[in-house]
């Protein structure tokens, strides 16, 4: 696996030469709850990311987008927003700038919130005639800090999560829940910030989801470059 920032600009040169594509972390710094990390959303995206770049020998793995659209969990402290349109100005002129050395460039986006700005941006990318995908992981389950994602940290990162923190949250369907969300973010649905139950999450279901995804993204990847593989 190899990492853009630990390479010297004429290693990135010969790489990008050869073919390489750059894959691009997009995450989030935000509250999950009082037993997850507010890196949670990125530290997926990096995961995912370093997972294809050990699978496939031209894939440079980017510095995260640790910054996005998360407004809707503003009140609670530690989240650090810049919003809809700020997202997608940086992922656009992200975007244009890794262009001038990759030709192939790959955004790989785990918060729901940055879904608009990333479209956004890759179709401006695109009309630009540049080569842009993204892969954004989805699962059913818990919305947010709830199982799912409790499990995916304890499979990545068992050390920063508070498992005697985790308890239950609104575990109402979304759809209930979305016109309180819209005009209140989940601030006002849930006063712990999870949307779900953590309880009982176990590193074994995160490892068993972080294979899915991982080859649900191998085999996008595939099919976007090695089209007659697939």
């Amino acid at each position: 696996m190899t990492r853009l920032a630990d390479l010297t600009w004429t290693d990135v040169r010969d790489r990008a030469a050869a073919g390489a594509l750059l894959a691009v972390p997009i995450g989030a710094t935000e509250q999950h709850g009082p037993h997850l990390p507010l890196s949670t959303d990125t530290d997926i995206a990096v995961a995912l990311c370093d997972r294809l770049a050990r699978a496939r020998d031209d894939v440079l793995v980017a510095p995260p987008v640790a910054y996005g659209s998360s407004g809707e969990h503003a009140g609670f402290p530690g989240t650090l927003s810049i919003g809809l349109e700020a997202t997608e100005l940086l992922l656009l002129e992200l975007g244009r700038s890794a262009c001038d050395t990759f030709d192939h460039l790959l955004f790989v986006s785990a918060h729901g919130g940055n879904t608009t700005p990333v479209a956004r941006a890759v179709a401006r990318l695109r009309a630009e005639t540049r080569d842009v995908q993204v892969f954004s992981p989805r699962w059913s389950g818990d919305p947010h800090a709830g199982r799912t994602e409790t499990a995916l940290l304890l499979a990545l990162r068992p050390e920063a999560v508070r498992s005697a923190r985790a308890v239950p949250g609104n575990t109402r369907p979304l759809a209930e829940l979305m016109p309180d969300l819209r005009s209140g973010g989940v601030l006002a649905v849930s006063e712990s910030g999870i949307l779900g139950d953590p309880t009982g999450a176990t590193a074994a279901e995160g490892h068993t989801l972080l294979d899915t995804l991982t080859t649900t993204l191998l085999r996008e990847v595939t099919t976007w470059r090695e089209p007659s593989a697939a």
